[in-house]
């Protein structure tokens, strides 16, 4: 079955470009000119990835992104902003983005992306149906949903796919390159920094005390380890 993506996005000639050039690879396209109209598209139809300006009229990128995390949606999402301070790539990324793109932007390298993150999210999704119970968290792989006494945890597709590379790996110490190369996919522009600020990210999410963590341990000079 053909991907579904959605554009929210409010410059109408690449909203065209794109889904003209997403259309001849095979996808499905919806598209929303504002963050408004774009959530509630996101919250009512089922879409594969969200392609999500920052800077959009009424409600921005990053709330949009933001309210999508809280509700417990875990679809990707690949932001895309004429912005290019590292600050604001930190911020769409807390926010729960889980790539970014700055404009202009090579067609070839946005299909790309796409395409990583949405076989990313397939080999989630097509896992055989596992519930994990540790402490007061529950995670369901087949759903991709992680409650913390009983309360849904919003978590962007990239801390969901850690969170499970380190709870099937339970016990195991974990170097961060593995990390990177089994979650992330490793490529030249990322560092061992993204797993440490990803990990510190799922800490306090789950953690009752994330300077003293219960599940996530550090290991010394060689990476970490999920305990259970």
């Amino acid at each position: 079955m053909a991907a579904k993506i959605l554009i929210i996005e409010d410059e109408p000639g690449l909203v065209t470009t794109l889904g003209d050039r997403l259309r001849t690879h095979g996808y499905l396209v919806s598209a929303a000119g504002d963050g408004k109209t774009g959530l509630e598209i996101a919250m009512r139809e089922p879409v594969d990835l969200i392609l999500l300006d920052l800077m959009l009229p009424g409600q921005n990128g990053l709330s949009v992104c933001e309210k999508l995390r809280k509700a417990g949606s875990s679809t990707p999402i690949l932001m895309l902003t004429a912005r290019r301070q590292t600050k604001d790539k930190v911020a769409g990324l807390k926010a729960g983005g889980d790539d970014y793109l700055t404009k202009p932007f090579q067609m070839s390298e946005l299909l790309a992306r796409v395409e990583a993150l949405l076989r990313r999210a397939a080999t989630v999704s097509d896992a055989a149906p596992t519930r994990h119970q540790f402490g007061s968290i529950a995670m369901d792989t087949r759903s991709t949903q992680v409650t913390r006494d009983g309360q849904a945890v919003p978590m962007s597709a990239k801390e969901f796919q850690l969170l499970r590379y380190f709870v099937e790996h339970s016990n195991v110490t974990l170097s961060r390159e593995e990390l990177l190369r089994e979650v992330w996919g490793y490529d030249g522009h990322l560092s061992s920094r993204t797993v440490d600020v990803h990990v510190a990210w799922l800490r306090r999410k789950l953690e009752l005390d994330p300077k003293s963590p219960q599940f996530i341990l550090t290991v010394v000079g060689f990476g970490y380890k999920f305990a259970r």
